[in-house]
């Protein structure tokens, strides 16, 4: 069976976080839970912490295509990722399966597309979500636009999605103490991954 080509849709949804109109205060008690128990591998996790994402606030409001920068992380761990974050604002937010579900968010995106008029990229009489639908090699090939026109066209799309994002919690002003809390919280992370992947079971064959 031939791969389905991606949407445009597809494109936008790769530049957007993985979640968004989280409620308030979900992003700090996410970012105080580290990476949780049991998300990927430790060398998975070092090449996540290495790039920036220090916790589990920074993953949900990352985007895939910023997550797939990150070397060995592609679009099933990405997926992977996002399954562990819904795991855990279900168990932080009642509800939070059905209303944050990939299903969800893809719905909310769409509406808002809906109510966006076409005619802003020449599509008069139809809507961005009219717009989105459409295969991505079909719709460049019909607009007669080069790739990088098209990159644009993605970007603006994006950004008229992306909802303004709740701010991480603040760091230290003081430069001494803000790198001994980010040493302190480092080593409790590299504690507490420790402590859990020697508490998971073994799952190598047995000889």
């Amino acid at each position: 069976m031939p791969k389905p080509q991606p949407t445009l849709f597809d494109a936008v949804r790769a530049r957007l976080p993985l979640f968004d109109g989280l409620p308030d205060g979900v992003i700090e008690r996410l970012a105080a839970g580290g990476y949780g128990r049991g998300l990927l591998t430790a060398s998975v996790r070092a090449r996540l912490r290495k790039a920036g994402f220090a916790d589990q606030a920074m993953l949900a409001l990352a985007s895939p295509a910023e997550l797939m920068a990150v070397r060995k992380i592609g679009p099933l761990r990405v997926e992977a990722i996002r399954d562990h974050l819904l795991g855990e604002l279900a168990r932080l937010v009642a509800g939070a399966r059905a209303d944050h579900d990939r299903e969800a968010t893809d719905r909310r995106r769409l509406e808002r597309l809906r109510a966006l008029p076409g005619a802003r990229f020449g599509r008069a009489g139809e809507t961005c979500a009219d717009l989105a639908a459409r295969r991505c090699d079909a719709l460049r090939a019909e607009l007669e636009i080069p790739a990088a026109d098209f990159d644009r066209l993605v970007d603006a799309l994006a950004r008229a999605l992306r909802p303004e994002q709740p701010p991480l919690p603040a760091v230290e002003d003081e430069t001494a103490r803000a790198a001994q809390a980010t040493r302190t919280r480092a080593e409790l992370l590299r504690e507490r991954d420790r402590e859990w992947d020697e508490a998971a079971p073994d799952t190598r064959p047995i000889r």
